[in-house]
């Protein structure tokens, strides 16, 4: 029988992720009440870890990443480590989604079905192999 896979996440990092489960933000708390039980489809876990950086939200079958950007993310450099950790964990295999607080406060129906059509283009182009799943570590 094959070994389970072991993630090798600093157990720093894995504090903090609990730490930041609770209190959600009120736009997270409202995205999270959106997509929670598979209401989309697809199964989220909430402030999950990837390697150093903690995902708001994360599809794994859809290997989908949700981020829900505040105020704060406006700063440049915000946006400047933000557009590093995008494209750090895009190298990873996953795909990220942005979306600003507002967006979620304005529109969440539009922020839940732009969320389920990544889950499901990302799920359709693996079907096809056009992806390899990535490390969770």
């Amino acid at each position: 029988m094959p070994k389970p896979i072991a993630h090798l996440i600093a157990p720093a990092i894995l504090q903090r992720a609990r730490d930041f489960r609770h209190p959600l933000t009120p736009p997270e708390a409202k995205v999270w009440q959106a997509i929670r039980n598979r209401q989309v489809g697809f199964k989220f876990r909430r402030q999950h870890p990837i390697g150093r950086f903690i995902a708001d939200f994360y599809c794994a079958e859809a290997k989908l990443v949700i981020e829900i950007d505040g105020d704060t993310h406006a700063a440049p450099d915000q946006a400047a480590y933000d557009s590093t950790r995008t494209a750090r964990l895009e190298e990873r295999g996953y795909r990220v989604l942005r979306f600003q607080a507002r967006e979620v406060d304005k529109d969440l129906r539009a922020v839940v079905q732009a969320t389920h059509e990544g889950c499901e283009a990302r799920r359709r182009l693996e079907e096809l192999g056009y992806f390899t799943a990535p490390r969770e570590g």
